[in-house]
């Protein structure tokens, strides 16, 4: 019989906002698009603005990330968002684990359809 997971097992019961493959689009986002908006930051993320802002702080707190708004622009609410090194070497790091959570999932995923795949073969 499979196994299912529930969401919080999936996400081993750490925060949405602390969770490593969180912490990983983030920065991934920011890589690509540095002067991406927390509102933006947080769609694409999806998860909340509130915590978006909580998780940009604590990649802040760990020196991963640094933001700073534009000097000349009227609007200082806009920020640029960059990967600190370390914040360039702990993404590398977060992108290898998230692969490969990413493929024992698909592993388990093929697994599982194959097994349902019998059963049903075998139930007509």
């Amino acid at each position: 019989m499979a196994k299912w997971k529930t969401h919080k097992q999936i996400m081993n019961s750490k925060s949405k906002t602390q969770h490593p493959d969180t912490h990983y689009k983030v920065m991934d986002l920011i890589h690509k698009q540095p002067d991406i908006s927390q509102r933006e930051l947080a769609k694409q993320a999806g998860i909340s603005l509130g915590s978006m802002h909580y998780c940009l702080k604590a990649l802040a707190h760990k020196g991963w990330v640094k933001a700073g708004n534009f000097n000349n622009n009227p609007d200082k609410s806009v920020y640029l968002y960059l990967l600190t090194p370390e914040g360039i070497t702990q993404k590398s790091k977060l992108a290898i684990d998230f692969l490969r959570r990413k493929k024992q999932e698909y592993d388990e995923l093929k697994r599982e359809i194959e097994q349902l795949t019998e059963e049903l073969h075998e139930s007509l």
